[in-house]
């Protein structure tokens, strides 16, 4: 059966933070930022809260076929759910449906690699069911609420309500208990790098990207610490999502994983990395730099093969292109070099499969992908959790978008993470690869640090 969502304006701000601070006291608030107006690309920002049941995970020790039965029960429970939806507009990406995070371990079990450090209560999924979001969009400068038939009346005067409320909130403070500290030495980081080093050099891989992991324990809300990464870091795929036990995840991506649009398909890899200086000529030399790299540009195209081979499970045969190759893009405190790919969705196919065939994100993990995460198992001390797994949301309309959860922070139990990595094919330098970590998220790390 055909259904209509119900629309309704409301005022238009150009900081969508004030309207998610009307919103975020909702049970599973959930914030999908293109960080207007810090960032130039963006365009969408959707909120939404108070969602429903839908289908849990598997445990994350089960088997890959409990993992592909996951995502299929997902796509019945939205046909069931949903129905069939009309798009509300061309320019309302989200009109209820699935939303939320995956987390980078699941995918262990979805490509059978065995060996990984414990899972924790982050390393799986964190998707769930909404009637109700909040859309800004900052090129029309429009805002509504587009809401399911399923949402009961009285909920949604009640968010009308606070949206249109003038009502001030007070900040709380957020404060580190000490600094950042690493799960690698440098010596433990040049003896992994070493590993991953001997096996491309034995023909065992082509790229694997290795990480480490920084946290520091911490007081406070991290809202306010949200707030001032995202003046610092801004990126067009950045979140903020509540989860269970007051667990929440922060991500300023600028990384496009997966979208679906109709039928069209799109992923846009990013690999190479340089740090963004003050000062303009040392800037400009910088991007020429990475523009010329040999290095960075085979790193990168090792990934557009493997997304190519990736996105040929799901699409139609002969439909797959690169659109762009070895483009540079910069952001507040990284220039990136990005390709992007796209393909038409087969007609047996949809945003689950494509996703579950997909994931993790090729650009996270290196290649050949399973053998590179069977290393990344092995020689990265403690699971990944959210990073490098992806913030996304399904439209009950069947419309996709997803990122790679890079620029990730997860606070659970007053401790806070960050992850920073990197790929390291057969000419990389350790003191090279060690210092792109840092120069990744180094930035994220002094800006929580002076906040104390």
């Amino acid at each position: 059966m055909n259904k209509t969502v119900s629309l309704d304006e409301i005022p238009y701000s150009p900081d969508s933070c004030e309207r998610f601070e009307a919103l975020r006291e909702l049970p599973g608030a959930a914030f999908l930022d293109s960080s207007y107006p810090h960032s130039s690309s963006g365009r969408y920002d959707i909120m939404c809260a108070q969602p429903v049941a839908c289908p849990e995970q598997p445990a994350l020790a089960a088997t890959e076929t409990a993992w592909q039965q996951y995502f299929d029960e997902l796509r019945r429970f939205h046909k069931d759910y949903y129905g069939t939806v009309q798009p509300a507009s061309q320019d309302i990406p989200f009109c209820g449906g699935l939303l939320g995070a995956l987390g980078y371990d699941g995918g262990n079990s979805l490509n059978q690699v065995s060996g990984a450090p414990p899972a924790t209560r982050n390393s799986g999924g964190h998707l769930a069911a909404y009637n109700w979001a909040v859309v800004q969009d900052h090129l029309l400068q429009r805002a509504v609420m587009v809401a399911q038939p399923s949402m009961r009346e009285a909920d949604r005067n009640d968010v009308l309500s606070r949206l249109r409320s003038q009502r001030r909130v007070k900040h709380t403070e957020f404060q580190l208990g000490g600094k950042f500290e690493s799960n690698f030495t440098e010596s433990e980081y040049r003896s992994a790098f070493e590993s991953v080093q001997s096996y491309i050099h034995a023909g065992d891989c082509y790229q694997v990207n290795l990480a480490q992991r920084f946290n520091a324990p911490f007081t406070g809300d991290p809202w306010t610490a949200y707030r001032q990464l995202r003046r610092t870091a801004s990126a067009p795929f950045s979140a903020y999502l509540s989860f269970e036990n007051n667990d929440v995840m922060m991500s300023l991506s600028p990384e496009r994983f997966l979208s679906l649009h109709g039928n069209h398909v799109q992923t846009v890899p990013i690999k190479g990395t340089r740090p963004r200086y003050r000062d303009s000529g040392a800037d400009r030399l910088a991007v020429e730099e990475l523009k010329r790299s040999s290095k960075d540009r085979a790193e990168n195209l090792m990934i557009v093969d493997l997304l190519r081979n990736d996105l040929g499970r799901s699409c139609i045969p002969g439909s797959i292109h690169v659109d762009a190759l070895f483009e540079v893009q910069s952001f507040p405190t990284v220039h990136h070099l990005v390709s992007t790919i796209s393909g038409e969705l087969s007609p047996d196919r949809s945003a689950y499969e494509l996703l579950r065939d997909s994931f993790p994100g090729g650009s996270i993990t290196g290649a050949p992908k399973r053998r590179a995460m069977e290393i990344i198992a092995e020689l990265e001390p403690d699971s990944r959790e959210i990073y490098c797994g992806s913030v996304m949301y399904i439209s009950a309309d069947g419309r996709m978008d997803s990122n790679i959860a890079i620029r990730s922070l997860l606070c659970t139990d007053n401790d806070i993470r960050c992850w920073g990595g990197g790929g390291i094919v057969a000419d990389s330098q350790w003191r090279q690869e060690y210092q792109e970590t840092f120069d990744k998220v180094g930035k994220f790390l002094s800006v929580l640090e002076e906040m104390s």
